[in-house]
């Protein structure tokens, strides 16, 4: 162990190879240098629905499908949120936004706006397309529905609606990512005459397909497989969508959704005829070629934290053994009475190995990866949430889709392979100002995965060896 340290900061060669290409641009029409269409006059129909879509497309009169505890209820008014002006702050009463909406945020908690949130709004609500860079945990979400729910209501729907026409459509690339959205979204219009779906892949495909013809829909959250499923059935029709949403465009990149997402944008309106608003952790080559091809002269904002990891976290690794990482990290739960917990690991077969250890040890722990049913992982998620599980093990695909208050401790079982998962991973404590802990274990496998880490970060990592008494 004595000569570990030093090892550990021996740098890997940088691996050869160029950027993938981008497809050429989807090939639109030219346009014209209107804005939005005029979506109170009513479209023709070329597409003819078939016998088990035929409900779906009837035309019904818009208000035929209403949800009643949606109606907002005249006991609040604006003077029971009172927000003070600070220097350098942007708060939410500087908008111009509708008094149901207020009444949410007030709900949610939100006083001012964040440094993403300043920067777009003016500009989103007033009808621009937008491409935005902020760190996961910075108020993105809030961001894209806080403008899409003021579009919605100041635009008037077209006078003759059908089911299974989304007027918002919000595509996100996680599960967990696009329920969260669509848990926040239903927040922020509680108090609106709006309609929100989620569909996502894993979950029952007939339950959400009946929710369609439920009512109409005004914001659509969705992950491109499920959505394409749907379009593609004629259950769900994109051509009269306003504002399209793309979150975390660079985590599409990576899992391959690109063509997918092509093939949605394709049958929606064109850019200038839908308000288009992309979010992305980062902004690569790609990424920015890929909003070019997207919006209609955008905003573009980016916003450059102070530090690349979160400042409210206080950051370790542990310098150990492969054989060292249970007894270390149960040892770490049980000694400090950690309640609230999340760890990473990078395979899902070692996120099944890990929690049946702790379970064998007495503690409440479960797992969500890719092998495990929707079904399950939303109620393993839940559990977590209300304090029934003490350690959630999870893969990544967690990484960027959780967002839990109280999370005390995030532990790296595992060091990510990609150093912009250590940013999502360690995002997931220390939030709205919160302090958290993050500690990292580096063994023989992936020591050498810190020099790139520290080079992301811009400073060294606090490498030590754990203390005798938590090996044991």
């Amino acid at each position: 162990m004595s000569g570990l340290l030093g090892l550990f900061r021996k740098k890997k060669e940088p691996s050869a190879g160029g950027k993938k290409s981008s497809p050429s641009s989807d090939n639109k029409p030219p346009k014209p240098q209107g804005g939005k269409k005029n979506t109170n006059a009513p479209k023709s129909k070329s597409k003819k629905p078939n016998n088990s879509q035929s409900t779906a497309r009837r035309n019904h009169p818009r208000s035929s499908h209403r949800t009643p505890h949606k109606k907002p209820e005249p006991s609040w008014d604006i003077s029971q949120f009172q927000v003070e002006p600070e220097e350098g702050k942007t708060r939410f009463h500087d908008f111009e936004l509708p008094d149901q909406l207020m009444r949410a945020i007030q709900e949610q908690g939100f006083k001012y706006c964040t440094p993403i949130q300043a920067e777009v709004l003016g500009s989103t609500i007033a009808g621009r397309d937008a491409i935005g860079k902020a760190q996961t945990g910075t108020g993105k979400t809030a961001a894209f529905l806080l403008s899409t729910i003021k579009q919605l209501i100041d635009i008037p729907p077209p006078d003759q609606r059908y089911l299974g026409e989304p007027r918002a459509v919000i595509i996100a690339p996680t599960r967990e990512l696009a329920l969260q959205i669509g848990q926040d979204a239903e927040a922020l219009t509680k108090y609106l005459p709006l309609n929100v779906l989620t569909v996502v892949g894993g979950m029952d495909y007939e339950k959400q397909r009946s929710r369609m013809s439920s009512g109409f829909i005004d914001i659509l959250v969705a992950t491109p497989g499920r959505l394409l499923d749907y379009c593609e059935r004629k259950d769900l029709h994109l051509d009269l969508a306003e504002t399209l949403v793309i979150d975390e465009a660079d985590r599409m990149l990576d899992m391959g959704f690109i063509p997918q997402v092509r093939r949605i944008i394709r049958m929606t309106p064109r850019p200038g005829d839908r308000q288009t608003l992309l979010f992305s952790a980062t902004f690569t080559d790609e990424v920015l070629r890929l909003g070019e091809q997207w919006t209609w002269k955008p905003v573009k904002v980016e916003i450059e934290p102070e530090s690349v990891a979160t400042e409210t976290v206080d950051q370790k690794v542990f310098i150990v053994t492969n054989e060292q990482k249970v007894p270390l990290l149960i040892n770490l739960i049980n000694q400090n009475n950690l309640e609230r917990v999340i760890v990473f690991t990078n395979r899902r077969d070692e996120t099944r190995r890990l929690t049946e250890k702790l379970q064998k040890k007495g503690l409440k722990a479960d797992q969500i990866s890719g092998e495990v049913p929707q079904k399950k992982r939303l109620k393993t998620l839940d559990n977590f949430k209300n304090g029934r599980l003490t350690v959630l093990v999870a893969t990544d695909v967690a990484g960027r889709g959780i967002h839990i208050d109280g999370i005390s401790h995030v532990i790296n079982y595992n060091l990510p392979e990609d150093p912009e998962d250590y940013v999502h991973r360690i995002g997931r404590t220390g939030r709205a100002g919160a302090s958290g802990t993050s500690i990292s274990f580096a063994c023989e496998e992936d020591s050498f995965l810190i020099p790139d880490l520290e080079e992301m970060l811009g400073a060294k990592l606090n490498l030590e060896y754990p203390p005798e008494e938590l090996l044991k």
